[in-house]
């Protein structure tokens, strides 16, 4: 049961995203797709990505956990019963990279990120059978699948490229997995029910202990070089990413349905390309202006009032 302070924290749940939530989650997609052009840059100065993500985590857990800390002293604030959904969550997320990485490293960039996003399917069907107020009409399929249909017209030259692998692909469709498996078991868990920041800490601590260990087991150097790139690009995913990003995730998904709030992550890898033209130099191509109209098609399906 959650507590009175508790209750405080965290306003009534919604059935539909309002126009706030709405840009909140473009923000934060857009914040996500330009990590993967500051990850880029960070590579190229020699900061592996699985020792990024890992000292990521490392970072965060010690702002979060300062935060929660100071702010434990106000009874209920950590809700009894969060222990075990909260590991679990903690596991899924690394569970997630550990396939992703070992995924990316098989198989083709393209056909990685189209793999990954059967996420947000994952999340709309759990919904559907698990979450009451979460069912599945026939705009939101269609929604879904608009969106998708835009990401594989956005990579669509890399798709049927060689390079890719069966194992590969099954490995980033486990990762999309892992990664709807998390957003179901916060949402139908006592972590719903608790404040998004600890939600939040219990994922980043098991994966501040899980990611070293994985990345060392890949062979990544964890003793990064400190050029300005690394330490900017460090900064920007420990602070902006992985506390404040995070957090604002954790917040919107303890208040408005999990799938409608996924079907925005369709933005990600798009925000990602626009991204790495920009501050990369890549070249954008006529197939990513149908993939901005099917994907904002798709979310407008899949939010429709009515």
């Amino acid at each position: 049961m959650a507590s009175t302070s508790e209750g405080a924290l965290r306003p009534a749940p919604r059935g539909r995203l309002d126009a706030g939530a709405a840009a909140m989650m473009v923000v934060l997609c857009a914040c996500w797709g330009l990590q993967q052009a500051i990850v880029k840059l960070a590579v190229a100065d020699g900061a592996a990505p699985l020792s990024q993500a890992a000292l990521r985590s490392v970072g965060a857990t010690l702002i979060v956990g300062v935060v929660v800390l100071g702010l434990g002293r106000r009874r209920g604030f950590v809700p009894t019963g969060t222990v075990l959904p909260g590991i679990g969550a903690g596991l899924l997320f690394a569970l997630e990279f550990a396939l992703l990485y070992t995924g990316v490293s098989l198989t083709t960039a393209s056909r990685a990120i189209i793999f990954l996003y059967v996420a947000p399917f994952v999340v709309a069907i759990g919904g559907h059978l698990m979450l009451p107020g979460e069912r599945l009409g026939r705009w939101q399929v269609l929604g879904l699948i608009s969106a998708f249909a835009g990401i594989i017209a956005a990579f669509a030259d890399g798709l049927f490229a060689g390079g890719g692998s069966l194992l590969g692909d099954l490995l980033m469709v486990g990762a999309a997995i892992a990664w709807g498996a998390t957003t179901l078991l916060i949402k139908a868990s006592t972590l719903s029910r608790t404040a998004p920041l600890v939600t939040l800490l219990y994922q980043l601590a098991v994966s501040a202990v899980a990611l070293p260990l994985l990345a060392l087991a890949h062979g990544a150097d964890l003793a990064i070089p400190l050029t300005t790139t690394v330490v900017l690009s460090m900064g920007f995913q420990i602070v902006i990413v992985a506390s404040l990003s995070y957090l604002g995730w954790f917040v919107l998904i303890s208040r408005y349905p999990a799938s409608r709030l996924s079907a925005f992550s369709f933005l990600t890898p798009l925000f990602g390309v626009a991204a790495a033209a920009l501050i990369l130099g890549d070249t954008l191509t006529p197939a990513f202006a149908l993939a901005m109209v099917l994907v904002a098609g798709g979310i407008w399906m899949v939010n429709r009032p009515g």
